[in-house]
C-alpha cells in the first residue's frame, strides 16, 4: 500500500472513531488549542458536543455571506491564497517557483490557455465545507485516482503534487455560458472528497471515472457544494477574456471576492 494512503486511513479511522465522552472532549479541545480555531464562529461552539474528531473537522458556520451580485465570483472556502496568475502555454503553477501543464491536471482539453488560474488551500485549522463560487450548472465531474501527499506550501515548493494526488474536477458553466473548472484536491489525511450533488464521488474508483450529466447540475452561489475531511486544496481556472481577479489579500474566508466575471 502507498505509504502516504496509509497513514491517511489510519488517521481517518481514529477521527471518526467516537471515544469515551471525557477522552473524546480531551482530543478536540487539544486540536482546537493546537490551530487556534475561533469556535465562536461555528454551531455548536462547545467542541466537547462533537461525538468524533471528523465532526470537528467538518463543522459547520453559523453564518456567510455571499455577495449577491451575480458576475462576483467569490472563495468557495476559507483558505489561503497561495498562487494565481495567468495561464500561459497551457502551464501554471502550484505555488511560487514550480509550474505544471494543466494537461496534466485535468485529463481532457480545456481551453483554458489565456485565461486565469487560482490555487486555495485550506489548513487544518479553516472550515471544512466549500460552497458554489457562482451561480453556475455542472455539467461534467471526473474523479482521478493519485496519491495523498500533503499539500502545505512547505512541501509544495519542493515538489509538484497536484498533478499527482487524488482530485475531482468539475467542468462548469457560468451564467454567460462559459466554462470554468473547480478542482477539488485530496492530500494526506483526506479520506473524502464529498461532493453534494453526486454521491458516487465518493468511491475510490481505481482508474479515472467520469460522470457527465445530461440534465446539468443547476448550483446557486452560496450553496454547499462539498466537503474535505481534513484540510485541503482548491483549484479554480477560467478561460481566457472573461474573468478579472479582485482579490488583494492572502488569506480569504468563504464569501469574500475573488473577482468577476464580464
Amino acid at each position: 500500500m502507498n505509504p502516504s494512503r496509509f497513514i491517511s486511513d489510519l488517521v481517518v479511522k481514529i477521527a471518526t472513531t467516537p471515544f469515551p465522552k471525557p477522552i473524546q472532549c480531551f482530543i478536540n479541545k487539544l486540536y482546537v488549542k493546537i490551530y487556534d480555531i475561533d469556535m465562536s464562529e461555528f454551531e455548536p461552539e462547545n467542541p466537547c458536543e462533537y461525538k468524533t474528531l471528523n465532526d470537528l473537522f467538518i463543522r459547520h458556520k453559523k453564518y456567510i455571506e455571499f455577495y449577491e451580485d451575480e458576475d462576483i465570483v467569490v472563495s468557495p472556502s476559507d483558505s489561503k491564497v497561495i498562487a494565481d496568475g495567468e495561464i500561459e502555454n497551457d502551464i501554471v503553477y502550484q505555488i511560487k517557483g514550480k509550474s505544471y501543464s494543466i494537461k496534466e491536471l485535468i485529463p481532457y482539453e480545456t481551453k483554458l490557455n489565456g485565461g486565469y488560474f487560482i490555487n486555495l488551500y485550506l489548513s487544518p485549522k479553516d472550515y471544512h465545507r466549500y460552497h458554489v463560487p457562482i451561480d453556475m450548472e455542472i455539467v461534467k465531474a471526473t474523479y482521478i485516482p493519485g496519491t495523498l501527499k500533503p499539500v502545505k506550501p512547505s512541501v509544495l515548493e519542493k515538489e509538484i503534487v497536484f498533478p499527482k494526488n487524488k482530485r475531482i474536477v468539475l467542468r462548469c458553466k457560468d451564467s454567460k455560458n462559459r466554462y470554468f473548472y473547480f478542482v477539488a484536491v485530496g492530500a494526506m489525511i483526506v479520506g473524502k472528497i464529498v461532493m453534494n450533488f453526486d454521491e458516487r464521488l465518493q468511491k475510490d474508483y481505481k482508474e479515472i471515472t467520469t460522470f457527465e450529466y445530461n440534465e446539468p447540475v443547476k448550483l446557486k452561489k452560496g450553496d454547499e457544494l462539498g466537503r474535505f475531511e481534513f484540510g485541503s486544496s482548491i483549484l479554480l481556472f477560467f478561460g481566457p477574456e472573461h474573468f478579472k481577479y479582485l482579490n488583494q489579500k492572502d488569506d480569504v474566508e468563504v464569501g469574500d471576492i475573488l473577482g468577476e466575471i464580464f
